[in-house]
């Protein structure tokens, strides 16, 4: 019995000793040791221009005005949390492709897509808004950051970048992919920034139109398509402006039935959308 007892002893000073020893040892951790790097910027843009540098020197071959050049001058010129994102990985394995296109093909003109922290909360990361599954980020508990995009026209100067204009994206995660298109009614080019739709099991595009030419702010019209919602681009007044029509559709649960189509038409002196059978529905974009 007195040898149990003893034997007991001996394990309680022993967890008593290794306690004070981790104490002390979490005692000489510096503070900063436990601090999450997405809640503090200056960290976070230490470590951007540090993998930037690790780029730079595993690049082989280098041109003015380059993917390089521009996220450098994106870190150097935008506020803390900013980044020009990637596109989505078409497999898991494929390389990140930043989510630029450059225009024309004497690349003076480059688009690409940024995204900014919002001031005050935790410092956003890329691979939290790229891709289908973040396309739910909207419902996420987690505090993850709100990132703001922007489609974003540079221009190339004596291999200096500069910003002619940025235009808001409205979406906050889920972002796939840039293409450049032209509209078949009057070829205006534009640029289509898609991005996955989780919720409804489809995809979102944000359609900025050209309709004033390269450098002037362009014309923003969204389209979606869905397992039971659809807005294409349409002609509908034979303006300079896209219109679109809006699709609706009976949802038996067994099957899906198109039932109408309604379409709107651009109020270039209101500055919406306008249902053409009822003027009061209006849309921004």
């Amino acid at each position: 019995m007195k040898k149990n007892i003893f034997i007991y002893a001996l394990l309680i000073s022993a967890l008593v000793i290794t306690a004070c020893g981790d104490k002390k040892q979490e005692e000489e951790i510096s503070p900063d040791y436990y601090q999450d790097v997405a809640f503090m910027p200056d960290k976070d843009l230490e470590i951007q221009r540090y993998n930037l540098e690790v780029m730079k020197s595993q690049t082989s071959t280098r041109t003015p005005c380059d993917t390089i050049a521009l996220m450098e001058f994106v870190l150097d010129h935008y506020p803390e949390g900013t980044y020009l994102v990637h596109f989505d990985r078409t497999v898991i394995y494929s390389v990140f492709r930043p989510a630029v296109l450059y225009y024309p093909s004497d690349r003076i003109y480059v688009f690409g897509v940024i995204a900014k922290s919002r001031p005050g909360e935790r410092v956003i990361e890329v691979k939290n808004i790229v891709g289908y599954d973040q396309s739910f980020i909207d419902l996420d508990s987690t505090e993850l950051g709100t990132a703001f995009f922007y489609l974003t026209l540079f221009q190339c100067l004596n291999g200096n970048f500069s910003v002619v204009w940025e235009a808001p994206i409205p979406s906050h995660g889920g972002f796939n992919n840039i293409t450049l298109d032209h509209w078949d009614f009057n070829r205006t080019p534009y640029i289509r920034v898609n991005f996955h739709y989780g919720q409804g099991i489809g995809h979102i595009n944000y359609n900025y139109f050209l309709v004033n030419g390269l450098t002037s702010q362009p014309h923003l019209l969204m389209t979606y398509k869905g397992i039971n919602f659809q807005r294409t681009i349409a002609n509908v007044n034979n303006d300079k402006y896209p219109d679109y029509y809006e699709y609706l559709f009976y949802d038996l649960g067994d099957r899906i039935i198109a039932r109408d189509s309604i379409a709107f038409v651009w109020s270039e002196k209101d500055s919406v959308y306008y249902n053409t059978r009822n003027r009061r529905q209006i849309r921004l974009y």
